[in-house]
């Protein structure tokens, strides 16, 4: 089915609206919700790092929910093999022939939960699906259906039972985010709605589908990047090659990541054009993971974030008052 065009202020009616909804669900946590919600527009993936018991894997159900996706869920473990999240061959007795059976990771949202706590060998069994759309199994590809999403959780490196994440799989996330702990408030409102609904499950109304969410991507790429906050993008993804801490920085894809991200969050916010803050906003959680420091920098608790901040302090910010709105010309 081909997806039905959608007007850029439509768009941003349906992410408010799945906001809205979500937000019933998680407490307290917008500002993520929303780097989330612009990265499956922008069409990546999403890597949340945090400790446990803090909304990561209910945040990835409501937003499946919301959104109106078909959803999957692997539980990583230290015994998980690859067949078990791209699927295998299983012999048929009554046809005598060997029929696929996909695995979880045939969906539209894939949770991958706590997927630093299984081996790199299965962890590497999503890189081809996260990248190409597409799992091979002995020999044999198999299309995904689009919109294919992985929201990915994992614990920090420093509790016990964890693996490090390859960098090649890093690479494949267009943002890492951290929810961290709620104030006391939240905390309580968290409590407050557990014993007013009286279950433990929570089910939200979809606002969308995935032709819808294939619609509103096609929308977004139709909305321009100046150039001064197109040069801004790279200027800041090459000064993280010269800090002192790096040993390797952001490569163009990591530029790219941060486009991206930035204009999809730009409709999210509820307009037509990219600015600078939106590239700020955007930048740490584009960047940060992309970064290999050096040694030295881990004695320090020195992370890929840290330095991209101070990138984003020392990069000179372009002026807003020439960027064009949605629909003016301006040069390439």
């Amino acid at each position: 089915m081909t997806p039905a065009e959608l007007t850029i202020p439509e768009v941003s009616d349906i992410c408010n609206e799945v906001l809205e909804r979500v937000g019933n669900a998680v407490v307290g946590k917008r500002d993520e919700l929303r780097l989330i919600l612009a990265a499956i527009l922008a069409g990546g993936h999403v890597l949340i790092e945090d400790i446990p018991g803090i909304g990561k894997t209910l945040a990835a159900r409501s937003l499946a929910q919301a959104l109106g996706l078909r959803f999957g869920r692997i539980q990583f473990t230290p015994d998980l093999l690859p067949a078990d999240v791209t699927g295998s061959f299983i012999y048929n007795q009554r046809t005598q022939e060997f029929d696929f059976r996909a695995g979880p990771v045939f969906a539209n949202l894939l949770l991958a939960d706590e997927i630093n706590r299984t081996p790199p060998r299965t962890q590497a069994a999503l890189l081809e699906a996260m990248q190409e759309e597409q799992v091979t199994v002995e020999g044999e590809t198999h299309e995904l259906e689009a919109p294919f999403i992985v929201l990915a959780t994992a614990n920090p490196i420093e509790y016990e039972g964890t693996y490090q994440l390859p960098e090649a799989q890093l690479d494949r996330f267009l943002m890492r985010i951290s929810f961290g702990y709620l104030d006391r408030d939240g905390e309580w409102q968290i409590l407050a709605r557990r014993l007013e609904r009286q279950r433990e499950k929570i089910t939200l109304d979809a606002v969308t589908d995935a032709v819808g969410v294939l619609a509103m991507r096609a929308a977004i790429e139709r909305i321009p990047v100046e150039a001064s906050v197109g040069r801004y993008i790279v200027e800041l993804t090459a000064a993280t090659r010269e800090r002192p801490e790096v040993l390797v920085g952001a490569s163009p894809r990591g530029a790219l990541a941060v486009m991206l991200s930035a204009r999809a969050l730009a409709v999210v916010n509820g307009r037509q054009f990219v600015t600078p803050d939106d590239v700020k906003e955007v930048t740490v959680h584009a960047l940060g993971h992309r970064l290999t420091l050096r040694p030295e920098t881990y004695l320090k608790r020195t992370r890929g974030d840290d330095v991209v901040r101070a990138v984003l302090a020392d990069v000179p910010v372009p002026p807003t008052a020439a960027i064009p709105r949605y629909g003016e010309s301006q040069d390439p």
